[in-house]
């Protein structure tokens, strides 16, 4: 019976992009976001703190081109300083970035999520988080192509 490798740090599969969104930032909410998925053990691979002009943005939300939301989404995620972060841990970590965030509507969101403690609304639900494997090696690659 064959095995399969087991996942070793730095793995495609084993990284996710979190972005705490210019809310979380405006309220000072990127240390405690930081401190959850540290606290889960998820290790941060690279932080940045960048303003995220219009044409990064529309590539980042490219699926949502044509959504009613789309305009807003763009000129939420452009309006200030967002903290970019990838982090890693075991196979599959976007799945637990994911669970940890909550669902995208805080007033839907489970106790104990960053988004059902913390967020305030659809628009100002504080965090981003990849949906997929090939999101977060998508995501990743956009945002910090060295480490793609």
């Amino acid at each position: 019976m064959s095995q399969q490798p087991h996942a070793q740090p730095g793995d495609r599969d084993d990284r996710s992009l979190v972005i705490c969104k210019p809310d979380a930032v405006e309220r000072g909410l990127v240390g405690e976001v930081i401190g959850r998925l540290e606290r889960k053990g998820l290790r941060l691979v690279r932080a940045e703190l960048r303003h995220l002009d219009k044409q990064t943005a529309a590539a980042h939300y490219a699926e949502h081109v044509g959504k009613p939301f789309y305009d807003s989404l763009i000129a939420h995620i452009t309006r200030s300083p967002v903290l970019l972060v990838v982090v890693e841990g075991p196979p599959g970590t976007w799945q637990v970035v994911r669970q940890m965030m909550g669902a995208t509507n805080p007033a839907q969101a489970a106790p104990g999520t960053i988004r059902g403690d913390l967020g305030l609304s659809m628009t100002e639900n504080l965090v981003h988080g990849s949906d997929s494997a090939e999101s977060a090696r998508r995501e990743v690659a956009l945002f910090f192509p060295d480490l793609a």
